[in-house]
């Protein structure tokens, strides 16, 4: 903008040719309107919409924050997989308990007439992989009533609140559904002990106690029933626990061997197999294996038909599988030097050797040297006749006798030792502590518990309770016994040295032989 009043004069005086507009200045009130309410109004209208669609996707304005206070719990009418009480195994006693729950739901009058009330709360406890969430999946399957299923970690939120929220929204929805299930998979998640902190208000305390107020709450004979399932029971609160709350525990363990042989029928139902197949030696074989791992190895046997080009799954196939979750797959290309695999060979037989030379041994059943994926250059398989609850103190020496037999092997034979006896080492260590520390085996401590053993279901991690001279003494005992036990491995390798270098050539050039070889050419 040029400041000159002549300006225009002169451009007439001097010809120029102009044309323009007279502009009237906006009103202030207008240009305050257009600039700042008018857009506010649009943005504010924009939000309010968009508000209104967030709360018919959450489910209503009572649905706390966008859905952030709602309860995650699947519902199922009955079981997604329709699984039966007829399609879990080996697990009789856990079965006989909810089926019972059941029952119940099925039929309340006849336990109101003689005044009978169900548990309010099932605590499913074992190890992974036995089936807990399985067995709440029969019950869905078997009920026939509104089933929810939800974790324990769902119930955690970032927000403090939130987590309590969850929880009274799923027990709203079950007491408009009652009679229902509401299951709690690892319910440890959120039911951990309280700690002692004095103005403790984290979210995690919050929900438990929400869910303790919940639970305690419902009316006599409400029709709903809380099952939970956990690995870690020790570590759940003594107030979730108590009676009113969860009132029932049923263990949920690892099979026997009639339970590993119907575990294992279940699920060869889902295969095409032999008709041949014997289940009671293969559940033998898988001694101590979960429910989940007698699946895999189904399935293992399964997919090795199928790598083979046959339609059906043989005894063969099964026993494979077995050592695959044992010990991983062949190596295919781990190629040992004849001296390697010489050590190899001696070492395994001496394990076999020492075991079968001892009294209350378990029979041997197959002895490898094929390297395998788990690091394992060979292994020597025995297999328990039948179910064994207890274990004598002769019983377990015998078996630290069997680790360290193929190490006496080696120092028989070679003169000097390797590697290939770290697992051996740590296997009968660890069996030696025990009898010191756990079983009250040693004449020194008699009947003293030196040891607590944590988390029993993952693992049993164990810590020492006692002062630095009694484990130093610990120390010097379990020294002293591997010892003894390492010696009369030798001596009963050098009392049958024929026999070992029979067998250590036999296997040398077969790679692979059954029990029934090594106890032929033994007996011979």
């Amino acid at each position: 903008m040029v400041d000159d009043p002549n300006l225009t004069e002169r451009l007439y005086e001097s010809g120029a040719e102009f044309s323009g507009e007279i502009t009237e200045q906006m009103s202030p009130l207008l240009s305050i309107f257009l600039t700042w309410i008018l857009p506010i109004m649009i943005f504010a209208a924009i939000g309010q919409y968009m508000y209104k669609k967030l709360l018919e996707k959450a489910g209503g304005p009572n649905s706390m924050a966008f859905g952030m206070g709602k309860s995650n719990a699947k519902v199922y009418v009955k079981s997604s997989e329709g699984i039966k009480f007829s399609d879990v195994a080996g697990e009789d006693e856990a079965k006989e308990n909810l089926a019972e729950i059941v029952d119940y739901l099925h039929s309340p009058d006849k336990y109101k007439e003689v005044g009978a009330s169900m548990p309010k709360g099932i605590l499913l406890v074992g190890p992974p992989g036995t089936g807990k969430t399985m067995l709440a999946k029969a019950v869905a399957g078997e009920s026939n009533v509104p089933f929810f299923s939800i974790s324990g970690s769902e119930f955690v939120e970032m927000f403090v609140g939130m987590g309590a929220a969850k929880v009274r929204d799923l027990f709203n929805q079950a007491k408009e559904k009652a009679p229902c299930i509401v299951f709690i998979d690892e319910i440890d998640a959120i039911g951990k002990k309280r700690e002692g902190n004095i103005g403790g208000n984290d979210e995690r305390e919050q929900t438990l106690n929400q869910l303790l107020t919940e639970m305690d709450g419902f009316e006599e004979n409400s029709g709903v029933i809380i099952p939970a399932a956990t690995n870690r029971p020790e570590s759940l609160d003594p107030a979730l626990t108590r009676p009113g709350r969860f009132d029932r525990r049923v263990p949920v363990e690892l099979p026997d061997l009639k339970g590993r042989e119907a575990i294992l029928r279940v699920h060869a139902k889902k295969i095409k197999a032999s008709q041949n197949i014997d289940f009671l030696k293969i559940a033998r074989m898988a001694s101590g294996a979960s429910g989940a791992e007698l699946a895999n190895i189904v399935n293992e046997a399964a997919l090795r038909a199928v790598r083979s080009s046959r339609k059906e799954v043989t005894q063969e196939d099964l026993e494979e599988s077995i050592e695959v979750v044992i010990a991983g797959y062949q190596k295919k290309n781990a190629m040992l030097t004849d001296k390697e695999k010489m050590i190899v060979s001696y070492h395994e037989i001496g394990h076999a050797l020492v075991a079968a030379k001892q009294s209350h041994s378990a029979p041997v059943q197959k002895i490898t040297i094929v390297p395998r994926t788990s690091g394992a250059l060979g292994y020597t398989m025995q297999v328990d006749e039948g179910n064994h609850y207890l274990m004598r103190k002769e019983e377990i020496e015998n078996k630290i006798a069997t680790f360290t037999g193929g190490r006496a092997a080696e120092e028989l034979i070679f003169g000097s030792v390797t590697t290939g006896a770290s697992n051996d080492i740590e296997q009968a260590t660890k069996l030696a502590r025990a009898m010191i520390t756990r079983y009250g085996m040693s004449d020194d401590f008699d009947m003293v518990a030196l040891e607590t053993v944590n988390n029993r279901y993952l693992g049993g991690d164990a810590s020492l309770a006692c002062s630095a001279q009694t484990q130093a003494s610990i120390d010097r005992q379990v020294v002293e016994l591997i010892k003894k036990q390492h010696e009369k491995a030798k001596e009963i390798l050098t009392q049958n040295r024929d026999k070992l270098d029979k067998l250590a050539q036999y296997l040398y050039e077969r790679e692979t032989i059954t029990g029934e070889e090594f106890m032929e050419i033994l007996k011979k």
